[in-house]
């Protein structure tokens, strides 16, 4: 019997394709210019944060992770767009202080959430926020939509207006092949603080789940087999630990991902 290897390539390619579909790695670029303003507000200081948000079901928008965050540490009153979109979450980025100047600004998202984990593909906005005086009437807020799939965005210049110059941005899908054959492990980490036991939803392939505490001592270190792999879960107690900041590790042949846990019985 002759092998049309040609088809089963094709075959395979295709359930390839479906296996990824609606999951594109890649990189999102957002630039923006502040306009100055005249403010009273501590002489020059001025707040801006800039984040993602996800809309899966037409009407609305939900936060999926900040990108930027300048301003103190009482953002409800100086950034309260963000503050209540994101619940003060700065997962992932470093808050800086207020900004003594409107010089342009440029950040990049990976496509990921919080958790560290790719988001589906859809509809996003990147919205920004600057605050340069006290009270409504010295905070602006703008927002850009875009689409997160593996069609790639050139550069998009957007239009400018009193508050917001310089904006544009674009989306850089990673190729299928890149995307596919070299992803490091990915998990959902829920719940996620925990009075005890957290669970884990396999993305991909794990072959090692390792939790160290903030002092770097490893508490917990287990090879995941193929059967836990094929279930795609695994559960973590650690409810005889102290409260407090751990960090779970999964590794497999690509790499290891990291995630940042609390523990709050």
């Amino acid at each position: 019997m002759k092998t049309n290897y040609k088809l089963l390539g094709l075959t395979f390619l295709l359930c390839l394709s479906m296996s990824v579909k609606g999951q594109t790695a890649g990189t999102f670029s957002f630039t923006v210019n502040q306009t100055t303003h005249s403010t009273t507000y501590s002489g020059t200081k001025r707040c801006l944060a800039i984040w993602i948000e996800y809309n899966a079901t037409g009407t609305t928008w939900t936060f999926v992770k900040s990108l930027l965050v300048r301003g103190k540490n009482t953002q409800s009153n100086h950034l309260p767009t963000w503050n209540t979109a994101a619940a003060g979450n700065v997962t992932g980025i470093t808050t800086t202080s207020t900004l003594s100047s409107m010089a342009a600004t440029t950040v990049t998202w990976d496509g990921k959430n919080v958790s560290g984990v790719l988001v589906a593909d859809g509809n996003f906005r990147v919205a920004v926020q600057e605050t340069w005086d006290h009270g409504t009437a010295g905070t602006a807020t703008k927002y850009i939509t875009f689409a997160k799939g593996p069609t790639a965005i050139a550069s998009t210049p957007v239009t400018a207006d009193t508050n917001f110059t310089g904006m544009s941005y674009s989306w850089t899908p990673v190729p299928l092949a890149i995307a596919d054959f070299n992803l490091n492990p990915e998990v959902v980490v829920y719940p996620n603080p925990s009075n005890g036991v957290f669970n884990l939803n396999f993305k991909n392939e794990v072959k090692n789940v390792k939790v160290v505490n903030l002092l770097g001592a490893t508490i917990y270190n287990e090879n995941i087999s193929s059967d836990e792999n094929a279930k795609s879960s695994k559960r973590i107690d650690l409810s005889s630990y102290a409260n407090g900041e751990y960090i779970i590790n999964v590794t497999n042949d690509n790499g290891t991902s990291t995630y940042k846990v609390l523990l709050d019985k």
